[in-house]
């Protein structure tokens, strides 16, 4: 059983090797993105898919991969949302973000409208923002699944 000096060291020591978080404004900041974001991607982007939406399905025709892909990017789309509202997820869900956004940025230059991909790139860099200021809660998530 450690000692409390043991504890208190190696709190010490796990304090100096975790990167020191946003301030309360940028904190504040973040989770009014993280926000946003969560509501545009769940209601805007994969609901849309997820419903058959018209223009979701004419999209996913003209991607030339099948309907099967349409709900495949819904169900991504929302997962990333929820994410990134759960604060020990967040950082992780918005890692994930930044592959879909990239994905959807080739998209819109090989295959739909090249002027269209500034969308997703944009939310790539807000996503890219939000994962390395939450990067200490997906270090600790990754700690705790390599752990087990």
């Amino acid at each position: 059983m450690a000692t409390y000096t043991q504890n208190r060291a190696r709190a010490a020591r796990t304090a100096a090797a975790t990167p020191a978080g946003p301030s309360r404004a940028a904190n504040r900041a973040l989770w009014t993105a993280q926000i946003l974001l969560f509501a545009f991607l769940l209601f805007a982007s994969a609901l849309p898919k997820l419903i058959g939406e018209a223009n979701a399905i004419e999209t996913f025709d003209e991607i030339g991969w099948g309907q099967w892909f349409r709900y495949f990017t819904g169900v991504v789309e929302a997962a990333g949302a929820i994410g990134l509202v759960i604060p020990r997820l967040a950082g992780a869900a918005a890692t994930g973000l930044i592959g879909v956004m990239i994905g959807a940025a080739l998209t819109q230059i090989l295959v739909i409208e090249p002027a269209w991909a500034l969308l997703p790139v944009a939310f790539g860099v807000l996503f890219g923002v939000i994962a390395w200021q939450r990067r200490a809660r997906t270090r600790e998530l990754l700690d705790g699944l390599i752990k087990r």
